[in-house]
């Protein structure tokens, strides 16, 4: 046994070394469309992951994902841009994170006491309002147009298209090239201390008490506090996923910060699996991509037209928001736990089958021996 573990440990690390040079190749053989569907499912799941910690692991329902989204996108956008301060943009990045964790601090109060239902309803008003906010606050936020995002720059690297042009080995480095790699960096981050965060004794209570509160209390966590710092921690998450989104899609614009981003969001972590950050990266990975994919190859999918056709036709959006919504209701019935979980009973499987010793020749059995007859009693 004390064998198999550093052995097990090596080929993890094998593991992950290998993709992270897999990951590393896309910038040099796929074209911008395909990177950028990269670059929105990695912001995706970087949300996505602090999402599943409050919801997954913590239990507490939210609806209002997409407002601590914009507000990392505009706190950036506002924060590096003018007119605002004009920080250093990686100065203006890490506020923006730090932005939405007080955001999420604010709020914590109201998480600390309402649980369930309520929760998911009073988190819902914060969309509302944040629209709102974002519609007529038009020195901060441009109003219904939005305002533009500056490029990240980082010790004189701009991630953005500059002039000249950077070449690595023949291929031309654009915005989405460098913003690839930043992308990865900042996802890489995220995975390694969400899953640091849930094996650890604050991620232990945060299951506790999605368990029992009752139960939690008694072993000595304190439910408001960590009810609180949960929601702080999936805020700063959110935040982190909002500055990546602003810089891809370089201008920011208040209908996308909607409900039914929210919903998307939660929507990732269902089918991914609840509480799990390989799952939530799954789930954003299909949510996110699909109706990209379907917008691009509308004119050869059956029963889907491409965007703007006649009134009354399926876009790929709505097709792609169908397909999600069915393969919910087909995780919620046959795999409650996800995508992941249902990768790990297949590996569980096909590990087991694979330790199983092989069955021995078979061994046919002696023909049975013929007894003796009896002799018949006679009765006296």
């Amino acid at each position: 046994m004390s064998d198999r573990l550093p052995a097990a440990l090596t080929r993890r690390r094998a593991s992950l070394l290998l993709l992270a040079a897999v990951l590393c190749l896309p910038p040099f053989y796929l074209d911008a469309f395909w990177l950028r569907i990269g670059l929105f499912s990695m912001a995706a799941a970087i949300g996505a992951v602090g999402l599943a910690l409050l919801s997954g692991t913590a239990g507490q329902l939210s609806l209002g994902h997409a407002f601590f989204l914009a507000v990392g996108a505009y706190g950036y956008a506002w924060l590096a841009g003018e007119p605002g301060p004009g920080l250093p943009p990686a100065l203006a990045a890490l506020l923006a994170v730090l932005l939405a964790g007080v955001a999420g601090g604010l709020f914590s109060p109201v998480a600390a006491r309402v649980k369930g239902i309520y929760l998911g309803i009073a988190t819902l008003a914060l969309v509302f309002l944040g629209h709102h906010v974002l519609l007529t606050a038009d020195s901060v936020t441009g109003g219904f147009n939005g305002r533009s995002v500056p490029p990240l720059t980082l010790g004189g690297f701009t991630f953005a298209q500059s002039d000249p042009a950077v070449t690595v080995l023949g291929v031309p480095f654009g915005a989405e090239e460098r913003l690839w790699y930043l992308g990865l960096a900042l996802f890489a981050f995220t995975w390694f201390t969400a899953r640091g965060l849930l094996r650890s004794r604050p991620g232990r209570a945060l299951a506790a008490l999605r368990d029992s509160e009752t139960a939690a209390s008694v072993m000595g966590v304190d439910v408001a506090r960590h009810r609180s710092a949960a929601f702080v921690v999936s805020s700063m998450y959110a935040g982190l996923a909002g500055v990546l989104l602003a810089l891809a899609f370089r201008r920011v614009v208040p209908d996308y910060f909607s409900l039914a981003l929210s919903v998307d969001y939660l929507a990732m972590i269902v089918i991914g699996g609840l509480g799990s950050v390989a799952g939530a990266t799954a789930g954003a990975v299909f949510v996110t991509a699909l109706p990209l994919l379907m917008t691009r190859y509308a004119d050869q999918l059956p029963l889907v037209t491409a965007p703007g056709s006649a009134e009354g036709a399926v876009g790929p959006t709505e097709a792609a928001r169908y397909l999600y919504g069915a393969a919910i209701v087909l995780v919620l019935l046959y795999a409650p736990d996800g995508l992941h979980g249902l990768a790990r009973r297949v590996r569980d499987r096909a590990r087991r089958r694979r330790s199983r010793p092989p069955a021995p020749d078979a061994v046919v059995p002696p023909p049975p021996q013929p007894t003796a007859a009896r002799p018949k009693e006679h009765t006296p």
